[in-house]
């Protein structure tokens, strides 16, 4: 409601404005029957009034109580970043288990009424599951038909519909427990990130009128996924309530999450991996010289015969590490095997040196 100033207070306020009457003219043209008839309808307006020479200055900003907003930008940004991790591990686990090419594309993360997401379901199954430890439950929802098909190549069909009737049998439902396990470890694992939970099932219905997590008016966010099974294509929807959601508000900004996925392995496995890199086994190779033989005098080898290579008794050996020479030394013996000095770090790591256009043999 309007607030009526003292002159002073009126004049040290006017003042301390940049625009002067040229912000407060378009809002002050406003009639006042207009704005009190905007005020009954849906949404409520904030007015902030100052009275001058009885014209009043309004500012005001649309709200609608009826689908409040809880959830910034970011946050459901970082949901929508969550839920697309999401949709690809659960096709990579889909295809494997099928054993047929799966896709899962996330169509749309909104905030919305409890009561108008349930109005949108048709013909689903609708499982709810707990996400200890923290308080109350969501919503995952699998369109019929796309249930079936999965069962029916579960069960080694073509992944067609063979039934209309909306009453899953006992093996019907061990298989969709199945396939809705599988999406909740892969709902886990996309969220792992950025709160730890352990999502659990507790009831499956395929009516929506029998599951009330929330009270109507309570606002959710709808996360809806397209799942294309071989030729067929349905809907799949998450359904997580705000207050489920709250305790971790703080934890859904794009920038903290980022900022703490990078913090998270810095320098974490660098001991861990300089103790394993020193018991590592690598493959040393000398190499003693090498030849040239044309394609008769290598058909033509046989046990006994010499083969002279380019390297002379005292020159230096190139001693590899996998392809590459790293190290030159000379050869010899200790005790009664043979050995191999190492004198300096190769210049050279190239290894393509040694391969003209004809057969080459080292020894």
């Amino acid at each position: 409601m309007a607030e009526i100033l003292s002159q002073s207070e009126i004049e040290s306020l006017l003042s301390s404005l940049s625009d002067g009457d040229e912000t407060a003219s378009a809002p002050a043209s406003t009639p006042a029957g207009k704005a009190s008839a905007s005020a009954s309808s849906g949404s409520s307006k904030m007015l902030t009034s100052v009275k001058r020479d009885n014209k009043a200055l309004v500012a005001y900003e649309v709200y609608d109580f009826r689908r409040p907003d809880k959830f910034a930008k970011d946050q459901l940004r970082t949901l929508q970043m969550l839920h697309e991790t999401f949709a690809r591990l659960f096709a990579s686990s889909l295809s494997a288990y099928l054993r047929v090419p799966v896709h899962v594309d996330l169509v749309s993360v909104e905030q919305i009424p409890y009561d108008e997401y349930m109005r949108s379901l048709t013909s689903s199954i609708i499982n709810v599951f707990s996400m200890a430890p923290l308080a109350g439950q969501a919503i995952l929802e699998v369109e019929f038909n796309i249930i079936l098909s999965m069962i029916d190549r579960l069960l080694g069909g073509p992944g067609s519909m063979v039934k209309n009737s909306t009453n899953l049998t006992d093996i019907e439902r061990a298989l969709t427990e199945s396939i809705i396990n599988r999406a909740l470890k892969e709902f886990h694992t996309a969220w792992e990130g950025i709160a730890q939970f352990s999502p659990k099932r507790e009831v499956m219905e395929t009516q929506s009128q029998f599951v009330q997590i929330v009270p109507p008016n309570d606002v959710v966010v709808s996360i809806l996924f397209e799942i294309k099974v071989g030729d067929l294509r349905g809907a799949m929807s998450f359904c997580i309530p705000y207050l489920l959601l709250k305790p971790i508000t703080s934890k859904l900004s794009a920038q903290r999450w980022f900022s703490n996925n990078v913090k998270k392995n810095t320098g974490k496995y660098a001991g861990v991996l300089a103790r394993r890199l020193e018991k590592t086994s690598v493959m040393c190779t000398v190499r003693l010289g090498g030849t040239t033989l044309n394609v008769e005098e290598l058909v033509n080898l046989k046990v006994g015969d010499v083969v002279t290579l380019d390297q002379n008794q005292n020159d230096e050996v190139d001693i590899l590490i996998g392809n590459h020479a790293k190290f030159q030394g000379r050869p010899g013996i200790r005790g009664k095997k043979l050995a191999v000095h190492v004198n300096r770090i190769s210049r050279s790591n190239d290894s393509s040196e040694s391969m003209p256009s004809k057969s080459r043999f080292n020894s």
